[in-house]
């Protein structure tokens, strides 16, 4: 077996090469749209759950401030993504980008580390979706819920005892938007700025309705004294003080997880050296800009004790309905943007990873059929297809809770990666053409790397054993056919 064979590097130019033709996927992204693309795989559940989560466990008021560290942590991977995409505008995100500047081994390992981030990430979605479903229909439409059975896998049981059979409505939102994902980019893009426009209208009317009802005594102190906090489930957290907002800073951390989706469309984008970085670095930008405001409004509404004590997942509907008075129909609109959210999410991801899968396959290290275009609409539609079952058939028969890390732990390792791809670069190619230039290179990337290999640290040693399991199964896959029929030999 020739090992040298797996470290051979995608020649950039035979990259810019594709990147230029103009068979194959339609470029229909504009600058406005890939920020619209961004926001709507950003904002979902993390917003509305993770804030109530650390005020209530980590940081009470300086939640604010855990947001601006988690974002500032994703900006640092982020002007790695930006340049990376204004220098080679491929489809594929980190994959490509790793398979330019490290070798075939490690692209592979991350295109199916990117599985975990886009594929399970859209399963677990789309559970969540399922549950917000049945909220909407009992609580704000007053209808009969789905039944137990068709709404749980068969692994879930009630406390009545009823057990779970298939969770058609995940099933169900996975078909509708893989299908629309099939029909074309301007399509699904078109579906994504209105979902975005409704979810972020129902943000920004909460935080300038809220911020009347802001009690100034919820705010002091704003940094809390350090101490520790025991929940009702026995697990101590350090609350207040720097290791309370770092603590926040990893939980809200996830609320930004989706931006690096943007990079994977640069071959469906007109201008793509130019939108590329306004797309990734504006959904960061907007986002955070949003969070901190959302925070800052929502630990002003409630006490500390009040997060901890009562609303749990639906925290954000308590506080309206309790310090809010007269407001009641906009805590129903949450279960509203909270669906849009997730619908939206799962867009984001389904499509990112089938443009992984299209980029792996062209390079010969996945199957010809996933690079398959569809000769009307010219999309990905095989890979569509093939993805939209494996995640069906995981959204309607696995509990949400089982892999529920896993997306975020492929997330960071990609993060990783794409940081080292831009050092690289740098150096094995001074004179590329780059649209947009990350700053203080290597200084950025590498603190972008340690954020990260910490985010990854405190996962714990069970997801590390995950993403390792995960990893061994690619490795097999790749190098009993991958390495073999990869079009670099």
């Amino acid at each position: 077996m020739n090992m040298a064979s797996i470290w051979r590097k995608r020649p950039i130019r035979s990259l810019l090469e594709e990147a230029g033709e103009s068979k194959g996927l339609k470029r229909t992204f504009t600058a406005w749209s890939l920020i619209a693309l961004g926001i709507g795989a950003v904002i979902g559940s993390g917003l509305f759950v993770s804030t109530a989560t650390a005020i209530a466990d980590d940081a009470g008021p300086s939640v604010t401030i855990a947001f601006f560290v988690a974002a500032l942590g994703c900006a640092l991977s982020g002007f790695s993504y930006a340049e990376l995409a204004s220098a080679i505008p491929v489809s594929g995100s980190a994959y490509t980008y790793t398979y330019a500047t490290m070798g075939e081994l490690l692209a592979w390992i991350i295109g199916w580390d990117l599985i975990l981030e886009y594929a399970v990430g859209a399963a677990t979605v789309a559970i969540s979706w399922s549950q917000y479903l049945n909220n909407l229909l009992a609580n704000v439409l007053h209808l009969p819920p789905i039944p137990y059975a068709l709404s749980h896998s068969p692994f879930q049981h009630a406390t009545t005892g009823e057990h779970g059979l298939i969770n058609l409505p995940a099933l169900a939102i996975i078909v509708l938007v893989s299908l629309l994902l099939i029909k074309g980019t301007r399509e699904s893009a078109l579906v994504n700025g209105v979902i975005v426009i409704i979810k972020v209208s129902i943000v920004i009317l909460i935080i300038a309705l809220g911020w009347g009802f802001i009690d100034p005594g919820n705010h002091v102190p704003y940094i809390p004294p350090a101490s520790d906090y025991t929940d009702e489930q026995g697990f101590t957290h350090s609350f207040g003080g720097i290791n309370g907002i770092l603590a926040a800073a990893g939980t809200v951390f996830f609320a930004f997880i989706g931006f690096d989706a943007v990079s994977t469309t640069a071959q469906e984008t007109i201008n793509p050296k130019r939108d590329m970085p306004i797309g990734i670095l504006g959904t960061l930008a907007f986002c955070a800009v949003l969070y901190i405001l959302f925070g800052h409004v929502l630990s002003g509404l409630g006490s500390v004790n009040d997060f901890r004590t009562s609303g749990k997942e639906a925290s954000v509907a308590f506080a309206i309905q309790r310090y809010m008075p007269g407001y009641a129909w906009l805590a129903q609109l949450v279960t509203v943007a909270l669906l849009a959210g997730f619908s939206s999410v799962i867009l984001a991801m389904l499509m990112g990873q089938s443009r992984v899968f299209y980029a792996m396959s062209k390079d010969g290290l996945l199957p010809e059929y996933f690079s398959a275009l569809h000769p009307r609409f010219h999309t990905p539609y095989k890979a569509n297809i093939v993805i939209m079952i494996l995640v069906g058939l995981f959204a309607a028969f696995v509990p949400g809770t089982v892999v529920g890390h896993m997306s975020s732990i492929g997330t960071l390792f990609a993060f990783i990666l794409a940081s080292i791809s831009v050092i690289i670069l740098r150096k094995r190619e001074p004179g590329l053409e780059r649209q947009f230039k990350a700053p203080w290179v290597p200084f950025i990337p590498v603190l972008g790397i340690a954020f990260c290999g910490a985010m990854i640290y405190g996962l714990g040693w069970a997801n590390w054993l995950r993403l390792l399991a995960w990893l061994i199964i690619g490795s097999i896959i790749y190098f009993s056919y991958g390495r073999k029929n990869s079009k670099l030999r």
